[in-house]
Formats: C-alpha cells, sequence, structure tokens
C-alpha cells in the first residue's frame, strides 16, 4: 500500500475521570515532572502567550488539512465516563476534546486511552478497562458522520479520506492483562492496539522477565503497538532489544533519555512529544530535542487532551495544534519534517505492526507461557 505522505487528503471541513497522567500505568503526579515547570516572571506571572506569525498559522492550517495530527493519547475515555452527560458532536465544553475542536485542531486520529485507576487490580481492572473500551465503542457509533473506529492502517487510511476522525482503541495498561496472554489476545480480538508495558511484575526496574520478553512478541504477533511510557531506561532498552515492529513511548512522565532515543531510532519507534509544558515553546523545544536525538522519522505529538494533565494555556485543549505548527514553522521546520510529525510518523508505525504481525502469525503459533516465580 502507498505510503500516505506521498497522497493529499482532506480530514474534513472545519468546524468551530482519567483523573491526572499520573493514573496512566502509575507514572506520578505531573505536577512534579520537569517538562511541565511553567516559567514566571518576577512577579510570578505565566510567561506571555507565545504569538505565531499570522501567515504561519493560515500556512499551518493548510498542512493540517492535508496532513492532520494523529494525536498519540486522549483521556476522553475515562473523563466521558466520570460525566454525566455530554455532547462532543455538537461540541462540550465541559471538556477538552469534541468534535467541532478536534476538527479546529487539524486532527485527523487518536488514541483513546483504556487506562484503569492505578488502584485497581485482578478482576477489578479487567472490568474497568473493559467499560472503557464498551464506551468508546458505543460514542463512536453515535458520532458515525465525524468518528470512525480504525483496527488497522488501512482503516486509518479510509477514516482520512472519507473526512473522518479515527479512533484508535489503546493503550491499555498492562496490568490489566491479569498475566495472561489469553486475555491480550481477547483484547486484540476487540479492537485494542495498543498496550503500555508499565506498572506489572514483569516489567521491572532493571529491565523485563523472560515473561516480559514474551508479552513482546505476542504483542508484535497480534499487532499490538508496544507502548513503554513509564518504564524504567533499562526496560526501554530490554524491550527495544526484543521488540521485532516499532514501539512508542505515548506519554512518558519525564524526557526520555537520549540513548533510549538513539535505539528509538533504530527500532523505528516513535518518541511521542506531551503538550503539557509550561509553554508553547518548551513543547516545541522538546519536540525539537527529540528530533535532534532520535531523527525526524522518530517523533510525533501527544495531546493528553482530557487527562487532568495541565496545559499551557495556548495549548489548553485540541483545537489549539496549529498554534503549535505554526511555531515550527517559524523555526523553519522543513515541511517533510512537519508532515511526519503530525501523521505520516504514527501511520508508518500502525502499518508496520499490522505487516509485522501478518509475517509472524505465518510462522508463530500463539504463546501459551506463563508468570512464574521468576517473574516476580
Amino acid at each position: 500500500m502507498a505510503d500516505l505522505q506521498d497522497e493529499p487528503h482532506t480530514v474534513g471541513a472545519a468546524g468551530g475521570d482519567l483523573g491526572d497522567l499520573g493514573d496512566l500505568s502509575d507514572l506520578g503526579d505531573l505536577d512534579d515532572l520537569d517538562v511541565l515547570a511553567r516559567p514566571r516572571g518576577a512577579a510570578g506571572e505565566p510567561e506571555e502567550l507565545a504569538e505565531p506569525v499570522a501567515g504561519s498559522l493560515e500556512r499551518a492550517r493548510e498542512l493540517l488539512a492535508a496532513h492532520p495530527i494523529a494525536d498519540g493519547l486522549s483521556g476522553l475515555a475515562r473523563t466521558l465516563r466520570d460525566t454525566p452527560s455530554h455532547d462532543i458532536e455538537q461540541g462540550e465544553r465541559t471538556l477538552e476534546t469534541d468534535v467541532p475542536r478536534l476538527r479546529n485542531g487539524g486532527v485527523g486520529a487518536q488514541f483513546w486511552s483504556l487506562h484503569a485507576p492505578p488502584e485497581l487490580t485482578g478482576d477489578r481492572a479487567l472490568t474497568a478497562t473493559m467499560e472503557q473500551l464498551d464506551l468508546v465503542r458505543s460514542v463512536v457509533a453515535g458520532c458515525s458522520e465525524s468518528l470512525r473506529l480504525a483496527l488497522s492502517a488501512d482503516d486509518l487510511a479510509d477514516a482520512r479520506n472519507c473526512g473522518r476522525i479515527a479512533v484508535l482503541l489503546g493503550p491499555v495498561a498492562g496490568p490489566a492483562l491479569g498475566d495472561s496472554l489469553s486475555t491480550l489476545r481477547a483484547y486484540h480480538a476487540l479492537g485494542v492496539r495498543s498496550l503500555t508495558l508499565a506498572g506489572t511484575r514483569w516489567t521491572q526496574r532493571t529491565g523485563l522477565t523472560s515473561f516480559g520478553h514474551e508479552v513482546v512478541r505476542e504483542m508484535n504477533r497480534l499487532g499490538v503497538v508496544v507502548d513503554l511510557s513509564g518504564c524504567t531506561p533499562e526496560t526501554m532498552l530490554r524491550a527495544l532489544m526484543v521488540a521485532r515492529a516499532p514501539v512508542v513511548i505515548s506519554h512518558h512522565p519525564e524526557r526520555v533519555p537520549d540513548d533510549v532515543l538513539r535505539q528509538l531510532r533504530a527500532n523505528s519507534g516513535l518518541c511521542m512529544v506531551p503538550c503539557t509544558a509550561g509553554s508553547l515553546r518548551e513543547t516545541a523545544d522538546h519536540l525539537e530535542h527529540v528530533r535532534d536525538a532520535a531523527g525526524p522519522e522518530s517523533v510525533a505529538l501527544t495531546g493528553a487532551y482530557d487527562t487532568g494533565a495541565p496545559h499551557a494555556p495556548d495549548l489548553a485543549d485540541v483545537s489549539c495544534f496549529p498554534r503549535l505548527i505554526a511555531e515550527l514553522l517559524d523555526r523553519d521546520w522543513p515541511e517533510p519534517d512537519i508532515e511526519a510529525l503530525t501523521w505520516g510518523n504514527v501511520y508508518r508505525v500502525v502499518r508496520d505492526a499490522d505487516f509485522v504481525a501478518r509475517a509472524m502469525q505465518s510462522r508463530r503459533p500463539a504463546s501459551t507461557t506463563r508468570v512464574t516465580p521468576l517473574d516476580t
């Protein structure tokens, strides 16, 4: 299938509780993260908002019409579960995401997190995850003129060609597997396409256990994207050695070490930079650092909207993505790098995960490996 980076399409006409992000796989309180430090003036006031050049903003919107944002993580599923009533199709200002603002923001796809609250374990975590999965399917079905569930790279392309916003199921939190590869296969059958490894007894500070290795291999066999958010650098490096398909780091609570970024480049994986820094300029600085260390083919964006994470005023909701792209244009980012950042890299990772899965399924049966005492 041809790479969609070479095919101009439109994402549609412009239109007008996940709790805090620490709930995602025990990643800690975002208020403590260096990436969220807000610059202050002498009087303790926030830094003035960045104002992109007007021409750059118009150019950014034109770029996003052809190469929309593929957002690495949204907390909308959990937030909607805790919101008594909502209308995301027409607009819902109690949230940071709704369809009109997705279109205004040039968003063409989102991963909707299915993370259960970290205090839930075992069957309770599984139940909470399934409830969120069921809710997402219901929401997407109720917004069929705007949203479309995507289970593959082809689905991403179809949604984009039809002017729909693609919704991908995941990531699921590793603890919700219950240490069962059968549960992983059941999640995949229900449409889950991403899972974070952190927070499990088979992802230890010093790396992955033997069962952890098998989880990565089985995810590759199924076409479920490995998400290393919240893992230690040692675990990230070990998973990158084992993985046959590109991995992602969608919502890590601190800056990813450069040695991991270099290995991510060799894996053709992605570091997704969150829009949760103190200012638009800080987010752009972070993007440039990842691009320099890992290459333009290994950087993407995570809005982290509706997760409870704080956002800079100029990146307050999903409609603000064009401001960030305008800032990158003002910094002389080449258009091919921006096209890769917004859509091309995420699309490639999903496509490659599909390709690796088909190849592995022809020669590798479903794993029946179980957790052993050595994995605790």
